[in-house]
């Protein structure tokens, strides 16, 4: 005798579906339970039912001989398909799934295939150029929306879970997608897909005498119904790619189950839905109020018992005005507004995400079939105590101690790898190079940025210290070779940084170029400020750094020559790095002698080009080098009416920009800027005038009126008055009749 079939249509990720999903299989009690998903993954499907799987998690599947193409299937508690799956294996049934092979989806792009349209099941990481039908994506959606319900969830609860009888239930929604795709026709890849599960099917069937469930979102229930002969359907299954492929778990989170992901087949509010899978059915209104208050309270605001009796109270009446047995989403939410926030919608929306979207991070067994580096992660986060979240998380880590290090690396050579889970806030400049500070945000794509790391090794240090090597072998300059080298260093990676300071030592050896020498100093620099908190050979690193700031100062009159104006704001920036490093690092006076020289080389060459001389008379000024009567004179001389007025802006600017506040405490500094100002004429401050905006920038409000003072030689006589010193007309006689005007007035601010 043929077994019954019974097509139970769902929507993907409903709870009342899944709700009623599981009351229709205790009725049926099926032998076999055939669940919408990839053939090829099936022997995966009784994992879900594993206590220490924790929801939510997706079936991962992935090319073999290219890990970068790969496909998510999500699952959460509330997911009618992980339900179905849980209970085939709490009730001994056979449970697999009937869709096309995850193979047919990750054929190479060249295969003809790939342009098909992609299930709605896909992620948008899997094929964001490809949408689909609406209808197709959310059916039961199309329908709520069609009633004038915003959340498809409480119109399924209204409407559908009010039936007591599971059976017409199913047989109601495939009588409503019926109507739905009344007059199309599937085509390509989703003709070939609902032809491969009816073959599933009809294969079950003469498996067992016993039931047979189908569980398919509800857009397919009719097709899965039709009577269509098994070779019509083969036929549409002719030419199917070849493809080898590997499937395992892997993490998922609440925020990527939601549509603003861009999930295909999600569902609008994640934590709406784990709300109502997880809290019975007269407790729902209360309990969500609830959750909004104690976020609300969390955020500090006040909410009394009084507010959320009312907005409890208030959301029944909506729901009785707009003919619904019950409040939804829609009815609670607008009550919240009203009673919880006072009207306030952006109050709500500081909270909305928060409880919507949720943060939870899933769980997977450790007996889970992993890719080499994600049980090597797992391991690692074991270790080290280092939980996933789905939402931004700030950790301070101590180097100086053992488990703050460890995080610290493990950090680093997933950054090294692409798998941006931490985000290097700040290195906390008050106390000293033995504090970082992390953002850390778990994304799902994280695990499929770790299978295509496989290539460089098994283990999250050997792949680390592959890619890296890798890189080192790619690097075109100095500066890169040096930023991988301190990468390395601080991602704990021996055997790179000694590969990689060889390559540096080789390749200074054979360049002349002053800017690459000069900019491998500051990481290198790095480096040696690391080597309290991290193993390394400060000797070999300090000799190496020595070699380089001397080749470069030696360099670095030429380089500066008849530069135009990009070519020298680019050697100033590297100047002032290269000084920051010599600063940074413990070197003797014999060892810094070169690189002063250089500057003063630059300070009096006359060939230089003005901008990078005037910077490296800022830099031998701030380092006490050019004591400041000796600074007033050198740009008197720079500024005065016989040079060039674009050779003097040149020089003012390199000497000022970012270092305006000088010019408050040094009177010389000031009278000699103040004399070469006077020389110019009215086009010729007006067009220099954005140089002096830009050169001062730095200082704040209060900075200029110090400057002010400080020019026009006013004193304070109280807090709100300011007078002009005795000898003001000396000071500046051209203007004194004009600033007397100005400074008698009463500031507007005062």
């Amino acid at each position: 005798m043929a077994s019954a079939v019974h097509i139970l249509g769902i929507r993907h990720h409903g709870p009342g579906s899944a709700r009623r999903l599981v009351e229709a299989l205790d009725e049926l009690s099926p032998t076999i339970v055939l669940i919408e998903g990839p053939t090829d993954a099936s022997d995966l499907l009784p994992m879900l039912a594993d206590p220490a799987m924790v929801p939510p998690v997706a079936l991962l599947t992935y090319a073999a001989d290219d890990p970068a193409r790969a496909i998510f299937w999500p699952f959460a508690t509330y997911s009618p398909e992980y339900q179905a799956a849980c209970w085939a294996m709490r009730n001994g049934a056979t449970v697999r799934f009937i869709d096309l092979p995850a193979a047919w989806r990750l054929a190479p792009p060249e295969a003809p295939e790939s342009d098909s349209k992609e299930g709605a099941e896909q992620s948008a990481e899997e094929r964001p150029s490809q949408e689909a039908n609406p209808l197709e994506r959310d059916p039961i959606g199309a329908l709520a929306q069609a009633a004038g319900y915003e959340d498809s969830e409480s119109w399924w609860r209204d409407v559908i879970e009010e039936n007591p009888a599971p059976g017409p239930v199913f047989a109601a929604i495939a009588d409503a997608m019926s109507a739905l795709r009344e007059g199309a026709v599937a085509e390509g890849r989703e003709a070939a897909r609902e032809a491969h599960m009816r073959l599933e099917i009809a294969k079950a069937v003469k498996e067992t005498d016993g039931g047979v469930a189908v569980v398919c979102g509800a857009w397919h229930a009719p097709a899965l119904s039709q009577k269509v002969s098994a070779a019509a359907d083969k036929a549409l299954l002719k030419g199917a790619p070849k493809q080898k492929i590997a499937a395992t778990w892997a993490p998922w989170t609440s925020p990527r189950l939601a549509f603003a992901s861009g999930y295909g087949a999600g569902v609008a509010a994640p934590g709406w839905c784990v709300h109502i899978w997880t809290t019975a059915r007269a407790q729902i209104a209360t309990r969500w109020l609830t959750r909004i208050a104690a976020s609300l309270r969390g955020d500090g605001h006040m909410v009394s018992t009084a507010s959320l009796i009312e907005a409890e109270r208030l959301a029944m009446t909506l729901a009785a005005m707009r003919g619904r047995p019950s409040p939804g989403f829609e009815e609670l939410r607008e009550a919240a507004i009203a009673c919880l926030c006072f009207g306030d919608a952006l109050l709500w929306s500081t909270i909305s995400a928060r409880l919507l979207i949720g943060a939870e991070v899933g769980a997977i067994p450790h007996n889970v079939p992993l890719a080499p580096l994600l049980e090597d992660l797992q391991r690692e986060q074991k270790r080290t105590r280092l939980k996933p979240e789905a939402l931004d998380r700030e950790l301070a880590i101590d180097l100086r101690s053992e488990s703050g290090l460890d995080r610290s690396t493990l950090l680093h050579r997933l950054t090294l790898l692409g798998v941006a889970w931490g985000k290097l806030a700040e290195t906390g400049r008050t106390r000293g190079t033995f504090r970082e500070r992390w953002v850390l945000r778990w994304e799902p794509e994280f695990a499929v940025q770790l299978v295509e790391n496989l290539v460089y090794g098994p283990t999250i240090a050997q792949a680390a210290a592959g890619r890296v090597g890798a890189k080192l072998d790619q690097a075109s300059d100095l500066k890169q070779l040096a930023d991988l080298v301190h990468a390395a260093l601080v991602a704990q990676l021996p055997a790179a940084t000694e590969r990689g300071i060889a390559l540096i030592e080789k390749r200074a050896a054979q360049t002349s170029d002053c800017a690459e020498l000069l900019a491998a100093a500051p990481p290198l620099a790095a480096i040696l400020r690391y080597g309290q908190a991290r193993e390394t050979d400060s000797a070999q690193l300090n000799g190496l750094l020595t070699r380089l700031l001397i080749q470069g100062a030696l360099a670095l009159p030429y380089a500066a020559r008849g530069l135009d104006q990009d070519a020298a704001k680019t050697l100033c920036a590297i100047i002032r790095a290269a000084d920051g490093a010599v600063a940074l690092i413990d070197l003797s006076e014999v060892e810094r002698a070169p690189w002063r020289e250089a500057l003063e080389t630059l300070v009096h060459d006359g060939q230089a080009t003005p901008l990078v001389a005037g910077a490296a008379a800022r830099l031998l000024y701030e380092a006490g080098a050019l004591a400041p009567d000796a600074a007033a004179i050198l740009l008197g001389r720079a500024l005065s009416p016989g040079r060039a007025v674009i050779d003097a802006a040149g020089f003012f600017e390199g000497f000022f920009e970012g270092a305006g506040e000088q010019l408050i405490h040094d009177a010389a500094l000031r009278e000699a800027v103040d004399c070469w100002m006077q020389t110019l004429d009215g086009d010729q401050f007006v067009e220099y005038l954005p140089l002096f905006r830009r050169s001062l920038s730095n200082l704040d409000r209060m900075q200029r009126k110090r400057l002010l003072d400080a020019l026009l030689g006013r004193v304070e006589t109280s807090l709100a008055r300011r007078a002009l010193l005795p000898d003001a007309a000396a000071i500046w006689p051209a203007h004194f009749a004009r600033l007397s005007q100005i400074l008698t007035a009463r500031p507007a601010d005062e």
